[in-house]
Parts: C-alpha cells; sequence; structure tokens
C-alpha cells in the first residue's frame, strides 16, 4: 500500500463574520492557497478536495479551482460532513493515494460565514432524536460530564494565552498565506481583557445552570486552508520534504446531543486499531469549538493539557466551519518542525449531527 504524506500546508489570517472578509466569497479565499500549493506541479495535481458548510452550494471546489487558475483537467470535489469537512477532505485524499487512485492532492476546507446566503444552519438530525444547536449540545456536554463553567473558563484563559504566546512568537505567521492587505487573524488586532470578559460573560443557552457563555465558545468566521498531499515517492521524485505520514483514520457517530464527545471513542478506536496509547502521542489537536468539549475529550481519554491544542485554538483565532479541520493539520504540520522528538501526532474534530473524525500522523524524520 502507497505512503500519503503532506508535503506543505497554509491556511488564511481567520477574519470574523462581517469582518475583514465580509465581501470575499469562498473561492477568493480559497484561489490564493490552491495557487500556492500548486506552483510549479500545476500538472500533476489529480483533483481538489474542499470542505464547505455554509456555502452559495454547487462545487465550490471546482469553482475555487477555476478561480486559481488551475489547468482545466483538475476536477474538483466538494464535501460536507459539517465542522469536521476539512479534516475528512485531507482524510480522503490520504486514502485515495493509499489506493491508488492517484498521487496529488490539494485538501482542505472554506467557509464564508459572511457571505452565506443561509440565514440559519442545516439540520443536524431528525427531530425524533433530537436537533440541538451546537450551542446547547455543549451544554449537553458539560452536564453529562460534571464540567462545570469555572473549568471551562480556566481551559479558556489557558488557550488564550497560548494562542496570544504563539502570535507573538511568530508561529501562526509561518502557517499563513495574506489575503490582500491581511496578514494576521482578526483576533490579534486587539488584544482583549480575557480574564474580565470570563468573568462577566453569562450562560447563553441555558439560563438554569447554563456554564456555556460566549467566552468559552469559539465565535462565527470566514477562512481557508489546505494541504498538499503526496505519494510518498512522488513527493521525493518532486523535490518535495514529507513531514507528516499518514497512518491511519477513524470515523464514527455519536448521539447527536453529544457532538463534542464524538471524538472521544473516534479516537480510541483508532488508537486500539493501531496499537498506540495516548502516551504514545506527543501532540493532539482537537477543534475548540467549546471549552466544555475540549475539556470532555482531556478527561475521557486522560489526555495531559501539556500535548493537546498546544498554541491555542478557535476558541482565540476563530472557527470557519469547514477549513476549521484543515487548519487543526496545519497547525500539527509546522509544529512537529519545531519539536524534533515528536513521532506521532493526532488531529480530530466533533461535529454536528454527532460525528467525530481523527487522523493519526507519524513525523517523518
Amino acid at each position: 500500500m502507497r505512503n500519503a504524506v503532506i508535503v506543505q500546508t497554509k491556511r488564511t489570517p481567520i477574519g470574523k463574520k462581517n469582518g475583514m472578509f465580509r465581501n470575499l466569497s469562498p473561492y477568493e479565499l480559497a484561489a490564493p492557497i490552491l495557487r500556492h500549493l500548486a506552483d510549479g506541479i500545476e500538472g500533476n495535481i489529480d483533483d481538489v478536495i474542499l470542505g464547505n458548510v455554509t456555502g452559495p452550494g454547487g462545487n465550490v471546489a471546482r469553482v475555487s479551482v477555476l478561480e486559481a487558475g488551475l489547468p482545466l483537467s483538475v476536477p474538483g470535489l466538494t464535501l460536507d460532513r459539517q465542522c469536521s469537512a476539512g479534516l475528512e477532505a485531507i482524510r480522503l485524499a490520504c486514502h485515495l493515494i493509499q489506493g491508488s487512485a492517484g498521487k496529488c492532492y490539494i485538501a482542505g476546507g472554506v467557509e464564508s460565514t459572511s457571505t452565506s446566503p443561509f440565514p440559519a444552519r442545516a439540520r443536524f438530525s431528525p427531530d425524533k432524536i433530537g436537533d440541538p444547536d451546537m450551542g446547547v449540545a455543549a451544554e449537553c456536554v458539560a452536564q453529562k460530564f460534571r464540567i462545570s463553567k469555572d473549568k471551562q473558563d480556566e481551559y479558556a484563559l489557558v488557550s488564550y494565552q497560548r494562542s496570544w504566546e504563539a502570535f507573538k512568537s511568530a508561529y501562526f505567521a509561518e502557517e499563513i498565506i495574506p489575503i490582500d492587505q491581511w496578514k494576521i487573524d482578526e483576533e490579534f488586532i486587539r488584544e482583549r481583557n480575557i480574564e474580565a470578559l470570563l468573568k462577566r460573560a453569562k450562560p447563553l443557552f441555558l439560563k438554569e445552570n447554563g456554564t456555556v457563555t460566549a467566552a468559552n465558545s469559539c465565535g462565527i468566521h470566514d477562512g481557508a486552508s489546505a494541504a498538499l498531499v503526496m505519494e510518498e515517492e512522488t513527493a521525493r521524485q518532486l523535490g518535495f520534504k514529507p513531514i507528516l505520514r499518514f497512518v491511519d483514520s477513524q470515523v464514527l457517530g455519536v448521539e447527536p446531543s453529544l457532538p463534542g464527545f464524538a471524538p472521544v471513542p473516534t479516537i480510541q478506536e483508532l488508537l486500539k486499531r493501531n496499537n498506540v496509547s495516548v502516551e504514545d502521542i506527543d501532540l493532539i489537536e482537537i477543534n475548540e469549538a467549546f471549552a466544555s468539549k475540549i475539556i470532555a475529550c482531556a478527561q475521557e481519554l486522560s489526555i495531559p493539557f501539556e500535548k493537546l491544542n498546544v498554541s491555542g485554538g478557535a476558541l482565540t483565532i476563530g472557527h470557519p466551519y469547514g477549513a476549521s479541520g484543515s487548519i487543526l493539520v496545519t497547525r500539527l504540520f509546522y509544529e512537529v518542525q519545531r519539536r524534533k522528538e515528536a513521532k506521532y501526532v493526532l488531529a480530530a474534530i466533533g461535529s454536528g449531527g454527532g460525528i467525530g473524525v481523527a487522523v493519526l500522523f507519524e513525523a517523518v524524520k
């Protein structure tokens, strides 16, 4: 079976809904990433796979390919697995390479919530099962796993501090392709007094015994991210240095009211099948949609916070739905290059409808 490796990853800055990217379509956000990753190897690209959740409909990936000026022969595939769509795109590209369907893919995701034509979210689950909004579902996770507001606020503070430390250390600058004049995530234009915000923020979704607030939840954002995924021997022949080698992946469903719990059984199954443990994983990225989700996953999987979301995440920079899973991989791509001792790394995300996606990589030495 062929090895799939990641040789490049990039993302745009992340903008707030109706913020700095308010007039940019998904295609205009994705195209600069595609052009950068395809530069010099345009004729080798088998396909572009992009996750997208709130877009205008149609084949967003194909339009993005054309907007980027890639060869007409590159078809483009758009998929929607809600918040895990960007990670699913990378997962799919890796499995296609393993199965000899192709040798070179650009895979990731894009979201323009600012230009979305939809006033409300899509349905996650039938009414007979229950279809809670994600915030209510985050409260369900907090209640089930007895996660207090104080615990959520404590994690949100740590995540915010880590994000700002990473920004000031120019870690995020390595990840980003500027869009027009924008070179940094919109959140970093002005530093907030997060401690005061956490104390002041009130529960949003449950009036009685509520714990989830605007300060310990992510916002709604715009952005794009993608990875250049190649068959390993082909990558080396073309002069690329593989950084992450795909090991395996897992997708599982859970109760739709507990999407934040979905990474737990998904990661457990993935690690069990590959005969590795959490102790063997050096870096873990789990999307920070809500602090309750991260704490639940850390508790149930016994993940030390020292190896989890080490440069912060969506609680600070934001959650552009379809792109977020790819951003996790982008973060791991650059982080393993700063941590030479890292061997195994893992990206995971839980999404609307109760779906977990997890992907295991090994660092290529």
